[in-house]
């Protein structure tokens, strides 16, 4: 029974009609009605006489589109009256409005007997059924109606319930779990496949959404999921097998484990899958994908099988061959200029990535000996395809397998090298491929070591007659040069650029682009011995940007761009002369004339303008008027944001490059990155000028905080945007400092809205890498400011803003320890979990800085703020963490340092932890206690003296651990050193045997490691030599041979240095021994 009148039905006919018309007009026509007369004005009406509709009308089309305008009218935001808050249209109905619609649309689906029409009305179900999910509230007949048609007889309605658990798992998550349990089990066991399929993909995202606590009630259902797999393959249904293999990547995803007492059968099934080449190549990339998800969650399940990395590494080899098809000699694809085809959904793409996953995941030790019995035979094949792969497999699996295999380079070269002389273009550019990713991935080690076999073996490709073969090489060249030092490419100089001159005149565009590329990265690494070849090669390059060149040659006039100013760094602006005039000229006749918006020139630019501006230094400043205007307008860029309503807007955005979707709450956001990517670039640029101009770069300093830096530290579209904006502050400051002083009016003016903005935003910041950024932004900015620039308030709003920062960091810990509980035996950590401990340790140490920083510049001002923290530095102090401890250790050796007699209040939060630290097993711990108790007796008056006297013996037996010298412990070592050294220099008359203490400390001794430590130490013992001590001059040839290391190693430098070599040379001459025997 319909509750809108005739005619309403009547005008909402005609606009579903306009809506779907061909006639574009028309459309808008109705596009307009629909959101001016209807979505503005009576909502309600319209949401119920689209169900009514999809109830109602007899012509399936209308039923079906009115479904889809349903739920994207549904979605639709409005503001609540009388408030600014916004809630989902279908939310803002009335009671009786919604149970209406609700129950309408339940007896849609109950009774639409058109598939497709039929899932379109289940879409619209999940939205209404998400917003109350979203919203807390309940939807109570909706469940009972989906359990209801998950046992119906039309295995229609089965498929539908089961496609709404997909949709909305939220629904289902909180009941009881034998009664998930009975309806997935009837549904995995469902005659019809379709219906098996969809409660496969229900169950994988209801799985999901349950805690890692609750996902093991469901693992007894892993038998019943799995069978429903070997009938797909043995009927050949590609499509369904597809399906539940998407399904099951993403369980294991979520729980490895779960598979573990099937992982056997799972891992033969699959491979057999991998193996068999009449079904579709997407149902076989699954099954790749579903066993590499495996290595990427669990690598130690997959180790502990007898056969699956073998397995792996022999199907993904094999698949690696399938490349080339119908294009036997390559004709085809060297005559191709479209390098950058895509070819992600390809077999031998698929492979290669495998590899690269399985080296990464698995490593070296596994990985290793399963493709090496393949890769010597496949070398020696006859066949072009199995030469072609292994040298592929060779390029994916070095990063992962580096640690083993650059003790082997030797024998992998013999594999690699020969290939470049191959008969076949193809296995001659897999070579090339080979030897670019090892120069990376064995970065160092291929340059010093091997520079001779590579690069006399690849130069000469340079010289192939297939252009793409020429290019790759010079790319390969790319690789290995920027890793080079410039005395390892000096005496191949001649040669490489003889060969790329040759390759600017080759008839492709391409190869000359990259054979700018690959000599802008020689300039770059060569640096002043390029300057041989700077007169063969910039007239070159400023012939190209003179040339007036239609639209195809951009991107090489681009390239020639930046291989004129890397050269121009690479020889400085004394050997160019007057050149360094000319090039920014011309880059200002280049920059005028783009007018369109995807001209390549245009970033190239940015780039160039940056490197002149390192070349010219002060010189540089009458071009900004030309330079920065366009920068400014790029920094500061608004972002392109977009809702999508429905499946073609997103597929349309889809299609286009640079975009991001993002889900949100059942919408889809579109993102246009490229435009955020820019704004980040110019941004850089501008930390780039305010560095090298300094107060040259000041008149732009005022405009650019305001529009581009503050707004920037809360652009929350764009990680990269923010902490470029945060490094952009303290160069910003400093360019306004040194310009009017340090103590001036404007400084100060700027600095009051720049540190509320800072302070603000180390509240508000919800990315952990980046927080790190913003507190690193917050202490750079007070160093440039110095003394006593924070008032009590931004002490205090600091102090909130770092509590609210530990809270935070102590329940992401407590989260992560509460899930480490809930992991099986071998599972090891996720990357995601490494990357977020890795995240918070970098974000513990910028707080430290900034506490360090603050100390340093308010001293005891900073106290009362400081000290409502101390529940976390006693918690801190005594956790099981080291990387705790450390952090509150380092605090605690500020307040000692800067706080002077003051912090002798705090002793009871500061005497313990250094004794415990000083016998932590912790090195970089030891190292922070042993400072602590050396700037105590420095700094802490005479109510430290007895502490630090007292210390001693805990200092000395840190020195004399059986690995004190070794690498990661003599950091800690050589301060405990220092601060014995400090102790007896303001604390001798607490210490009742110095003349034994003295002998001891000297055995100590020398520093060749810690800069900051040796002065302390060294000029103690300069101290004691002009004093004649007893203890020196017994001790004069170990004594002397103490300096001559530090000498040598450097960590004595300018006055210091030269103070201690003469009173070394004093102490020989007052002893009389013999310095040349020293050793």
């Amino acid at each position: 029974m319909s509750l809108l009148t005739a005619e309403v039905h009547v005008a909402l006919t005609e606009l579903l009609h306009g809506l779907l018309s061909s006639d574009n007009t028309q459309r808008s026509v109705a596009e307009e009605q629909l959101t001016s007369d209807w979505l503005a004005v009576q909502p309600d009406v319209l949401l119920m006489g689209l169900v009514e509709h999809i109830q109602a009308s007899g012509e399936a089309s209308t039923r079906s589109f009115a479904a889809v305008v349903f739920r994207r009218m549904a979605t639709k935001s409005k503001k609540l009256p009388g408030s600014d808050e916004s809630r989902e249209l279908f939310l803002t109905l009335q009671p009786a409005q919604k149970i209406a619609i609700r129950q309408k649309l339940l007896q849609c689906l109950e009774t639409e007997n058109i598939p497709q029409i039929r899932h379109k009305i289940g879409d619209a179900v999940a939205e209404v059924a998400r917003q109350y999910a979203d919203g807390g509230e309940n939807w109570p007949e909706l469940l009972q109606g989906l359990f209801m048609a998950s046992q119906s007889l039309d295995a229609g309605q089965r498929e539908g319930a089961f496609r709404i658990f997909r949709t909305t798992p939220g629904i289902i998550e909180k009941q009881h779990e034998n009664t998930v349990l009975a309806v997935f089990t009837k549904g995995f066991k469902d005659d019809d496949v379709s219906v098996r399929i969809a409660a496969m993909e229900a169950f994988a995202s209801f799985f999901g959404a349950v805690s890692k606590k609750g996902q093991k009630k469901y693992y007894m259902l892993i038998p019943e999921i799995l069978n429903i797999l070997p009938p797909l393959k043995e009927s050949g249904d590609s499509e369904n097998l597809a399906k539940g293999l998407v399904a099951l990547i993403e369980l294991a995803e979520e729980a490895p484990t779960m598979f573990k007492s099937l992982f056997r059968s799972l891992v033969q099934f699959s491979i057999t899958v991998i193996q068999d080449t009449e079904l579709g190549d997407s149902v076989r990339q699954n099954a790749l994908e579903l066993m590499a998800t495996f290595a990427d969650c669990n690598a130690a399940m997959c180790r502990k099988d007898p056969s699956y990395t073998s397995d792996m590494v022999t199907q993904c080899l094999s698949l690696m061959t399938d490349v080339g098809v119908g294009d036997e000699d390559a004709t085809e694809w060297n005559t191709s200029e479209d390098l950058e085809v895509e070819e992600s959904d390809l077999n031998h793409v698929a492979g290669e990535q495998c590899m690269d996953r399985l080296a990464n995941k698995l490593g070296g030790q596994a990985v290793l000996p399963p493709t090496f019995e393949w890769l010597p035979q496949m070398m020696r094949s006859s066949v072009w395809r199995d030469r072609h792969a292994a040298l592929m497999a060779i390029s994916a699996i070095s990063e992962g397998c580096r640690d083993l295999m650059v003790g082997e380079l030797d024998k992998v070269l013999d594999l690699v090298i020969p290939a470049l002389r191959d008969p076949h273009p193809r296995v001659r550019w897999a070579g090339c491929n080979a030897l670019g990713q090892m120069s990376t991935d064995f970065a160092g080690t291929m340059q010093e070591k091997y520079h001779q076999a590579v690069l006399t073996s690849i130069i000469p490709v340079l010289d192939s007659s297939e252009p793409r073969i020429q290019s790759h090489a010079a790319a390969a060249l790319v690789n290995f040069c920027e890793e080079a030092e410039k005395a390892v490419l000096e005496p191949y100089l001649d040669d490489l650029l003889t060969h790329l001159l040759q390759l600017l005149r080759s008839p492709k565009r391409y190869v000359q682009e990259q054979a700018l590329s690959t000599i802008a990265t020689i300039a770059d690494s060569a640096e002043t011995a390029f300057g041989k070849y700077y007169d063969t090669l910039m007239p070159l390059l400023f012939s190209v940007l003179r040339e007036e060149q239609s639209k195809e040659y951009r991107l090489l006039r681009a390239k020639a761009m930046e291989c004129a100013s890397l050269i121009a760094l690479a020889v400085g602006k004394a050997r160019m002369g007057q050149d360094a005039v000319k090039l920014v000229q011309l880059l200002g006749i280049i920059q005028e004339n783009i007018t369109d918006a995807d001209d390549p020139q245009s970033q190239y630019l940015l780039h160039c303008w940056g490197r002149m501006c390192r070349v010219l230094g002060p010189d540089f400043v009458p071009y900004l008027a030309g330079v920065m205007p366009p920068l400014m307008k790029l920094a500061s860029a608004k972002a392109d944001i977009q809702l999508l309503d429905d499946d073609e807007q997103i597929a349309t955005v889809q299609q286009e490059e640079g975009w991001e979707l993002v889900p949100l709450r059942g919408k889809m956001i579109g993102i246009k990155t490229s435009i955020l990517e820019e704004k980040h670039m110019a941004i850089e640029l501008i930390v780039i000028y305010a560095q090298q101009l300094e107060a040259s770069f000041e008149p732009y300093v005022l405009e650019i905080m305001e529009k581009v830096t503050l707004p920037g530290l809360a652009f929350f579209f764009h990680d990269p945007v923010r902490v470029a904006a945060a490094k952009s502050v303290p160069m910003l400051l400093n360019s306004y400092k040194i310009a009017h002083g340090p103590r001036s009016q404007p400084l100060a003016k700027l600095w009051e809205i720049t540190v509320d903005k800072v302070l603000e935003v180390l509240s508000a910041e919800p990315a952990i890498d980046t927080l790190a950024e913003m507190y690193q932004c917050f202490y750079e900015s007070v160093e440039v400011l110095g003394k006593d620039c924070l008032t009590p308030a931004h002490m205090a709003t600091f102090i909130e803003s770092a509590k609210s920062t530990l809270e935070d960091y102590q329940t992401r810990v407590k989260k992560r320890q509460e899930d480490h509980q809930d992991t099986e035996d071998g599972e090891e950590e996720s990357e995601e979990v490494i990357f977020a401990i890795e995240d918070d340790q970098t974000l513990l140490s910028d707080m430290n800085k900034a506490f360090h920083t603050i100390f340093k510049n308010q001293e005891t001002s900073f106290l009362p703020s400081w000290s409502r923290l101390l529940l976390f530095y006693d918690t801190f102090i005594t956790s099981d963490d080291p990387t705790q401890r450390q952090w509150a250790l380092c605090i605690m050796d500020d307040v000692l340092e800067f706080c002077g007699d003051q912090s002798w209040s705090f002793q009871k939060h500061i005497q313990q932890p250094l004794i415990d630290g000083m016998q932590d097993e912790i090195p970089a711990n030891r190292q922070a206690a042993c400072y602590g108790v050396g700037v105590a007796a420095q700094k802490g008056g005479i109510a430290w003296s007895n502490f630090a006297a007292e210390s001693l013996p805990a200092l000395f037996r840190v020195c004399q651990l059986p690995n004190a010298r070794e690498e990661d412990h003599v950091f800690a070592t050589e301060n405990a050193c220092a601060s014995i050294a400090k102790v007896l220099m303001s604390n001798a008359s607490k210490v009742t045997n110095v003349p034994e203490v003295l002998a001891a400390w000297i055995d100590t001794l020398p520093v060749v490691n810690d800069e900051e430590a040796a002065p302390y130490s060294y000029m103690f013992l300069v101290q004691l030599i002009e004093q004649q001590n007893p203890a020196v001059v017994g001790a004069a040839h170990k004594v002397l041979k103490a300096i001559a290391q530090a000498l040598d190693a450097e960590t004595l430098q300018g006055v210091t240095a030269q103070r201690v070599a003469a009173a070394a040379k004093h102490l020989v001459q007052s002893t009389g021994i013999n310095a040349s025997g020293i050793d």
